[in-house]
């Protein structure tokens, strides 16, 4: 019994040394955890940017036909972007509606024009989500804050960014983390448009090495281990949020 747990161990460790250290292969793995931080880094301020713009939108008083037309599109956006799936919307953006931008001189760069073209889609994508989670947030805030702000003499647009808005994020800070963290592990699917991610990596060195299960375990330990990351720092900026509200 011993001995054939002995043996097991060192088939793993052997599979480990051979898909994780032999040939440098971890620095592969890391150039896959770079690109997929910075497509979730770059989609998650697209989305937040996004998102903000069509919460505006949507909540604003329709006494005006542009901002009616715009609520409009604002709401046809979010269904469509709700309404499919995410790897569908990578394909379209990569080889249809983005494909000029990957053959520029700002972003023909190698394994790098991918990357932007992935951010660009998954931002477009969280953008309808963190709409959401922003409305959601407004209309936590006690209404008759804006009423104070329009008493006080305050445009709406002054009164919205300035009262209303800051207490909205305070409260949806949770939600866009939960957002984050979930776009996180949307990105795995870059892959599928030839983008160097961490699931990329993983059909590289298995091809490479013959060994299938290795490689996979090797990336869920790593996405398990950003994902543990920014738990903690949700943790901690509930707790600081928390703090700030018992004073």
């Amino acid at each position: 019994m011993g001995l054939k747990m002995g043996n097991f161990f060192s088939s793993i460790w052997t599979d480990f040394y051979d898909c994780f250290i032999k040939y440098d292969y971890y620095m592969m793995y890391l150039k896959g955890l770079r690109n997929t931080i910075i497509i979730s880094l770059l989609a998650c301020i697209i989305g937040l940017l996004i998102g903000i713009v069509i919460t505006c939108v949507r909540i604003a008083p329709k006494n005006n036909v542009l901002i009616r037309i715009a609520d409009t599109i604002g709401r046809l956006y979010v269904t469509i972007i709700r309404g499919t799936p995410v790897v569908l919307q990578l394909f379209i953006g990569y080889f249809v509606v983005f494909v000029s931008l990957k053959s520029t001189s700002v972003f023909a760069i190698k394994d790098t024009a991918g990357v932007w073209v992935a951010a660009l889609v998954f931002g477009i994508n969280s953008g309808a989500y963190m709409s959401e989670i922003l409305r959601g947030g407004i209309m936590s805030v006690d209404k008759g804050q804006m009423e104070a702000g329009r008493s006080l003499g305050l445009s709406w647009t002054h009164t919205f960014f300035r009262i209303v808005l800051p207490q909205a994020l305070k409260i949806a800070i949770p939600t866009m983390f939960n957002e984050f963290i979930t776009l996180v592990k949307e990105t795995s699917v870059a892959g599928y448009v030839g983008i160097i991610d961490l699931m990329k990596i993983q059909k590289y060195i298995t091809t490479q090495s013959a060994k299938l299960y290795m490689p996979l375990i090797i990336i869920a330990v790593i996405y398990l281990i950003v994902v543990l990351f920014l738990q903690f720092l949700q943790k901690r900026i509930e707790k600081k949020l928390s703090a700030g509200d018992n004073k």
